[in-house]
């Protein structure tokens, strides 16, 4: 281990990822619209489809690329990796504002989840420079920067979109061309700053003795990420909590393919008409609610109901949320949308830290290799991030434009059921031998 500060370290690796999480957030109050924009001059309808393709390309960008980046950062250290990646992001996020096509969008926003697949490496520099005492204390230094970069990058996203509508600097420039630029264009400056700082402040934390030579291939090593997930899935108990967490994933990213699909759509036709700004605004107030939950209220809330309870609560309120989202009225939304996801976020908020809490118990009590289930777990979610958006937008496409049974509140009703089959599956494995005493 290295002896490092604890200090500068840590400040930028705060910021890396933070900064990929902006990225990730940035786009989401403005994408369908640029969808529609570009869809729009190719005559294209399914504005769903796109939505998802952008949103879960991104997500497979960095399951695909995670293991290769971890692989890369222990042969030639950690600190060039994380600044490979910065690169990345400042080129990709800039690239993906000028496109003029849905190919070159994809593309730009495929190579910047390819880039942004280095939070593993961050995590494995904490892991270098730390011990037992210190380590958990500072990797929930991710955790922060997660909920932090998530509520900053929407509301840029929004407040940032169509500048040459707000503001008549911006009129009859490249930013009026091209209206998503301008929060693209933040969104690399940022990365661009947390580059210097990672070139001008961030040392080595693998030392070169410490460092392996490359043994295994990309493909292999995907293929040993699938053997180990199955391996996972076949464990008493905690191969259910482990699907438990993959459902609640699967619903909860559905509705990040479709929220703003709804909320766009003009009041006549049953949605609320807001702006990408109003929409930026809406994410960040979900993104302050898991700050304040896992930041202050969990501690508290665990200590008097204990993890298994605010589990099984969690996913009961995110679900009630995320069903309730096709019902608020578009007289006067503001008040009921942000109840809705104040239901969200606390749901989320109570959920997340509490499925990893015991998750961590029950491998330990079963004396099971934690980094082998931890690692499946985190290999499964991200397989829901990608799954979840591509369903959210093929069941919108089909059936937003009908009545009854199957309507644009379908696919919110779809998230709903998500979350009754991950709670029925913790009821299964909510016993008093197997999770009371995490």
């Amino acid at each position: 281990m290295t002896n490092q500060e604890d200090g500068n370290p840590l400040v930028v690796l705060f910021l890396v990822v933070m900064v990929d999480m902006i990225g990730f957030g940035i786009i989401i109050p403005f994408l369908t619209f640029f969808i529609d924009d570009l869809a729009s001059a190719k005559g294209i309808i399914e504005i769903g489809f796109w939505v998802a393709i952008m949103m879960a390309g991104y997500s497979l960008a960095q399951f695909l690329f995670s293991p290769f980046w971890g692989m890369l950062s222990d042969r030639v250290g950690r600190r060039p990796v994380i600044m490979m990646g910065l690169v990345g992001n400042t080129v990709f996020f800039t690239v993906f504002g000028l496109s003029s096509s849905l190919f070159m969008a994809f593309i730009a926003r495929f190579l910047a989840g390819a880039a942004n697949a280095n939070i593993a490496v961050a995590k494995a520099y904490i892991g270098d420079i730390s011990d037992h005492s210190n380590l958990a204390k500072r990797m929930g230094l991710i955790g922060a920067a997660f909920g932090l970069g998530f509520t900053i990058g929407p509301f840029i996203g929004g407040e940032l979109s169509s500048p040459a509508e707000k503001w008549s600097l911006f009129q009859g420039t490249i930013f009026d061309t091209f209206p998503y630029l301008l929060p693209c264009v933040a969104a690399s400056l940022l990365s661009l700053v947390s580059l210097f700082l990672a070139f001008s402040r961030l040392p080595e934390s693998l030392e070169k003795q410490s460092r392996v030579s490359i043994e295994h291939s990309g493909v292999s090593m995907l293929k040993e990420m699938f053997q180990d997930c199955v391996k996972v899935l076949r464990l008493p108990t905690i191969g259910t909590m482990i699907l438990v967490g993959l459902l609640f994933t699967y619903g909860f990213t559905i509705m990040h393919a479709v929220f703003i699909l709804f909320t766009e759509m003009a009041p006549l036709e049953g949605g609320l008409g807001f702006s990408e700004a109003e929409n930026g605004r809406i994410f960040a107030v979900i993104g302050l609610g898991g700050i304040v939950v896992q930041g202050g209220l969990i501690g508290p809330m665990t200590r008097k109901f204990g993890s298994p309870r605010l589990l099984g609560a969690g996913i009961l309120i995110t679900g009630l949320g995320l069903t309730l989202i096709p019902y608020v009225p578009s007289q006067s939304p503001w008040l009921p949308m942000i109840l809705v996801v104040i239901l969200i976020a606390l749901g989320n908020g109570l959920f997340q830290p509490s499925y990893s809490s015991i998750l961590a118990g029950l491998a330990r009590s079963q004396n099971h290799d934690l980094g082998l289930v931890m690692g499946a777990q985190e290999s499964l979610g991200a397989f829901a991030r990608i799954l979840g958006p591509l369903t959210g937008g093929l069941v919108w496409d089909a059936t937003f434009r009908s009545e009854g049974l199957l309507s644009k509140s379908t696919v919110f009703h779809l998230c709903g059921l998500m979350m009754i089959i991950a709670f029925s599956l913790y009821l299964l494995v909510n016993t008093k031998s197997d999770l009371e005493s995490e």
